[in-house]
């Protein structure tokens, strides 16, 4: 277990400190920890999370086919005209972000708003780091919203036997969707706090001229789809992941038969961003090696040991563990691991789980926002920035992942002590 631990801090410091080598780096970590066998190569390939990495290349690829449609540009015009400045641009399409992600996944919202927030970038000739990740921050704050939102929600639904009206109100009391919302209320205020400088004036032009309305079809049926099926019960674990491909694929094949050619399909697939799947895929492969090593249960034992019997200091012990851990840490193995072991801590102190649950939930699901390798939602974004040519720091993610997600996590903190303590 010492080992492994020394080579996944290793390997997040150098991913830190060597930015543009990410991919390659989680590659050869993942590869060290099944050649070592710390992860056995029979168990590997349960670890990656196969449908995430199809929705990314899948949605890539349409919205590749939205831009080239000039789509994007005219949402951008429409934006444009409807507010003063750029801080106000980019808080409209923060706040657009969370309402999608709070019924489709976290990397398909920001795959489509993104090229909206490039569009605008380049209209006003200013640059669109900030603002992408503002927009990434936002989708994965609205995840936990509802029982579709996110993986975890769906995960804490199972296991607690949850519907989708209980993410509202639960037990006779405001449910998860209202401290999520309370948080995102605050965040925002935040956003208008840290985009204060951002004044350049916005003037309303001439509106885009739209080539093709197919591709906007195939996006529309895309979150269409995906809500849709978010409420399929048991559904295959890659169902996301080829709705995405599946009608990117129709938007392929109608390309290449009005156009005769192969040359519109060859270069949609170069504008999947492969360096982005692919450094997701090392991680996955990482986190089942500590998995394997029992690290993440290791983990969950220490908050348990450390809580003793205190409520309140429970409570806070995995509201915030679950901050800093999903940092670094992919969220689904370890709310998965953590579930039991928050309903045995409630069952040993003789209370009701909700509000360790709930805690779990929105300290897991808001803790990705705290680096930007943090979150699958936080690497499409940069991986779409670097692709534009935008090389995203450390610092230009920490001084708005921070502090936003403290502004989300403490009010939900204070709203479930109050309704469920």
């Amino acid at each position: 277990m010492l080992f492994a631990i020394i080579l996944f801090a290793a390997t997040y410091v150098l991913m830190m400190v060597f930015q543009k080598y990410r991919p390659w780096i989680a590659l050869a970590s993942a590869a060290v920890f099944l050649i070592s066998g710390m992860l056995p190569w029979s168990k590997a390939l349960s670890y990656v999370d196969f449908n995430v990495l199809l929705m990314i290349a899948g949605t890539m690829g349409t919205v590749s086919l939205l831009i080239e449609s000039k789509m994007p540009a005219l949402l951008a015009d429409i934006i444009l005209s409807k507010v003063s400045n750029v801080k106000w641009a980019i808080i409209v399409l923060s706040l657009f972000a969370g309402l999608v992600s709070a019924f489709i996944d976290n990397v398909a919202t920001v795959l489509m708003i993104a090229p909206i927030a490039l569009a605008i970038a380049k209209k006003l000739k200013i640059n669109p780091v900030g603002m992408i990740i503002a927009i990434a921050v936002s989708s994965n704050l609205q995840g936990a919203a509802t029982l579709v939102g996110d993986t975890t929600s769906i995960l804490l639904g199972g296991y607690a036997g949850m519907s989708f009206m209980d993410f509202f109100w639960y037990k006779g009391r405001p449910g998860i969707f209202w401290a999520v919302e309370l948080g995102a209320v605050c965040a925002a205020s935040l956003l208008l706090i840290l985009f204060r400088n951002e004044k350049q004036k916005v003037n309303s032009r001439e509106r885009t001229v739209v080539t093709d309305y197919f591709p906007s079809v195939l996006m529309v049926g895309t979150v269409v789809l995906l809500i849709a099926a978010s409420f399929i019960p048991n559904k295959p674990a890659l169902t996301n992941g080829l709705i995405c491909t599946g009608l990117m694929i129709v938007g392929l094949i109608r390309s290449f038969l009005k156009e005769k050619s192969w040359a519109p399909v060859t270069k949609v697939i170069w504008e999947i961003d492969f360096e982005t799947i692919l450094l997701l895929f090392g991680l996955f492969l990482v986190i089942g090696g500590i998995t394997e090593q029992g690290v993440v249960d290791a983990i969950a034992g220490l908050l348990s040991r450390i809580g003793g019997g205190n409520l309140f200091l429970i409570y806070t012990i995995i509201t915030w563990g679950s901050v800093a851990f999903s940092a670094f840490i992919d969220n689904i193995p370890y709310v998965t691991t953590m579930l039991p072991v928050v309903r045995g801590m409630a069952l040993a102190l003789g209370v009701d789980p909700t509000i360790l649950y709930f805690g779990l939930l929105s300290g897991a699901t808001l803790g990705g926002n705290l680096t930007p390798i943090g979150a699958s939602a936080n690497i499409t974004g940069i991986g779409i920035l670097r692709k534009e040519g935008w090389e995203v720091k450390n610092s230009d993610f920490l001084k708005i992942g921070v502090p936003f997600t403290l502004a989300a996590v403490i009010p939900a903190y204070i709203f479930f002590w109050v309704f469920y303590a």
